[in-house]
């Protein structure tokens, strides 16, 4: 998500916070890797891939011993065995967040392996929350369709995934929804949730809940309520309203981002109604608001590292906010560069919502980055104003880069744990090289220098990946 991300941001921060490079969407699907014909029994049994060619002799060999540390990745679709998940039950531990990225935000494996992860995960280890990069005010609509079933899933996700959001308006979306929503039907002591934890739009929901709990149990509240928020409430579509940020002059900007965060010290400074819960739920939901107003407020011409440092920090915070509230294991979905434990871009991301994650819970953050061989995304133009998105295809990656050295590991998509992998492996991820980190925007700069084994505790590499299908 970084330099991709970071251009995307850059260049389309007007257009949306959500575009932003880190979040910025990124690309597509893996491949595999080369098996010794005799580790098939131990592929099999969801160990090793086993090593791949060795190189001439005297030189150093980093894909032998990165192929011993791998594991085969059987497939990155839902249903099957999950066998060859077990090793990566064994990497996130009692991991309480696992935050997963992707090199692109427009191809299909990326998106279809996090919807058969979290199937495990829910399944095998307790997991209840799927944390998508959208907004908080989408996340509540989608979660109440989840648990629920009220509405249509279709028209919300129409209605909600726009302008920048429109990346995740796709059938593999929908799938994983709908598979969420199915097992709440048959798991009703058990229930899984669905939480966005972007700063970059704030629906009309949200300042309407807001409202109406003001009014109930703060009446003397009401008049100032409704008019700090009155210039922020959106009144058209989401995209139209995330559109018309970019035109709003700065000091407009400045004093709405001033309303809505006093609208959140008022109601801090209020005893909780008659359940605590609610009313916490409440501040969070005025605290988003207020999140989504301070993004606005930074001035683009100057201030977007450190407009895009605060989005990932609030981001790690709504992430950690619903962990500690609902006690849940949470699957995060991101771009790789949102879920690294460290910046590949200081100049543009300064820090990024896994290093945040990481100061909070320690240990209890494992995330997992994916690199690719080639394959196609979905992305807009730059300057895009519609943001269609539109299919891209990439051939193998530049002879300097990670990609070119993964591709040689395995004939098999794989995984592997850049904590415990052999010492001539380790010693090789802990290099910074070109790497391809893709938003939602092409034409941009496709690499970033990124360390994998600084980045990630586990890197999933796939061969080929597809783009989404959009609706």
């Amino acid at each position: 998500m970084r330099s991709h991300e970071r251009a995307h941001e850059q260049c389309d921060t007007r257009s949306h916070l959500h575009t932003k490079g880190v979040h910025a969407h990124r690309g597509t699907g893996r491949g595999s890797r080369t098996l010794l014909s005799a580790a098939a029994l131990a592929v099999c049994l969801g160990t090793t891939v086993g090593a791949a060619p060795a190189q001439a002799a005297g030189s150093a060999d980093p894909v032998r011993a990165l192929s011993r540390a791998a594991q085969t990745l059987g497939s990155t679709r839902p249903g099957g065995s999950d066998h060859d998940l077990r090793a990566f039950d064994r990497m996130i531990g009692n991991a309480s967040v696992v935050g997963v990225g992707e090199a692109t935000h427009g191809s299909n494996e990326f998106r279809a392996f996090k919807d058969r992860l979290f199937r495990h995960l829910v399944e095998r280890k307790g997991f209840t929350t799927f944390a998508l990069e959208t907004n908080w005010s989408t996340g509540l609509r989608l979660n109440d369709w989840v648990r629920t079933g009220r509405g249509d899933l279709s028209r919300i996700m129409a209605e909600e995934f726009q302008h920048a959001n429109v990346i995740w308006n796709t059938r593999e979306t929908e799938d994983q929804l709908r598979w969420m929503r199915d097992w709440n039907r048959t798991h009703p002591d058990r229930p899984v949730q669905v939480v966005g934890d972007d700063v970059g739009y704030a629906g009309p929901e949200l300042f309407d809940t807001v409202t109406a709990y003001a009014a109930r149990w703060y009446p003397d509240l009401l008049p100032e309520v409704r008019r700090l928020y009155r210039e922020s409430r959106p009144t058209g579509t989401a995209g139209e309203a995330m559109a018309s940020w970019e035109r709003i002059p700065l000091a407009d900007r400045e004093r709405m981002r001033g309303d809505v965060q006093r609208v959140l010290r008022l109601l801090e400074q209020r005893p909780a109604g008659a359940d605590s819960r609610q009313h916490d739920l409440i501040l969070q939901h005025a605290r988003s608001i207020a999140q989504v107003g301070t993004l606005w407020g930074f001035d683009f011409t100057k201030d977007v590292p450190a407009m895009m440092r605060y989005r990932d920090e609030q981001m790690a915070a709504n992430t950690v906010w619903w962990h500690e509230h609902t006690g849940s294991r949470i699957l995060l979905s991101a771009h790789n560069g949102h879920v690294a434990k460290v910046t590949s871009s200081p100049e543009s991301y300064p820090k990024l919502q896994g290093e945040f994650l990481r100061d909070r819970l320690g240990t209890r953050y494992v995330n997992a980055g994916f690199t690719f061989g080639q394959g196609e995304f979905n992305a807009w133009a730059p300057g895009d104003p519609d943001k269609v998105p539109r299919p891209v295809s990439l051939g193998p990656g530049t002879p300097a880069g990670n990609e070119h050295t993964l591709e040689t590991v395995s004939d098999r998509d794989y995984y592997l744990d850049t904590r415990h992998a052999p010492a001539s492996a380790r010693a090789w991820l802990n290099n910074a090289r070109p790497t391809r980190s893709l938003g939602a925007e092409w034409p941009i700069p496709e690499y970033e220098n990124v360390n994998l084994k600084q980045s990630y505790d586990i890197l999933i590499h796939l061969h080929r990946v597809t783009a989404t299908h959009q609706n």
